[in-house]
């Protein structure tokens, strides 16, 4: 399957790597990208972290304040698009609202295995190295919203 190689940096110098499938889901790949490229991430906060589920982040800074830019198309198959990547440990997807079109730049990493959200979400990528991080930042302390109580902040985030 073609890949494409991406990093991500934590505040605490932490390093995520994954890759993106644009086979799978290739607007959802070419919109992450884009805003990787335009360094969107930077600065911004896994915001609702839920142990053995997952850890959500790319749309509010340090202080809650949303980021916003344009919403895509939901590439999953509830929305007519074939898409057969399962939700499982380390998948990245598209966090949405209800509406199945309302994804933007925020993205979740699955801690745990879902799949009652496969074929509803557009999963498109997977962390390949540094779970660990993700692991660790599923044990932070949360508010009764799944925020965590310290900001947990991506510094960067790059193609490779």
């Amino acid at each position: 399957m073609e890949t494409i190689k991406f990093e991500i940096e934590m505040q605490d110098g932490q390093i995520m790597k994954g890759e993106l499938y644009p086979k799978v889901a290739p607007i959802t790949v070419k919109n992450f990208i884009g805003l990787i490229e335009r360094n969107f991430y930077d600065g911004l906060i896994f915001h609702r972290v839920i142990p053995g589920f997952m850890i959500q982040g790319g749309g509010m800074d340090e202080n809650m304040h949303p980021r916003e830019c344009q919403s895509i198309q939901g590439e999953f198959k509830s929305n007519g698009i074939q898409n057969d990547l399962m939700h499982t440990r380390g998948v990245l997807s598209m966090a949405r609202t209800m509406i199945k079109d309302s994804a933007s730049s925020q993205f979740f990493i699955m801690h745990g295995v879902a799949p009652h959200l496969d074929g509803e979400y557009a999963a498109f990528g997977k962390i390949t190295e540094g779970l660990e991080v993700v692991d660790a930042i599923a044990k932070v302390a949360t508010n009764r919203q799944d925020c965590p109580l310290q900001p947990i902040v991506i510094k960067t985030m790059r193609l490779l």
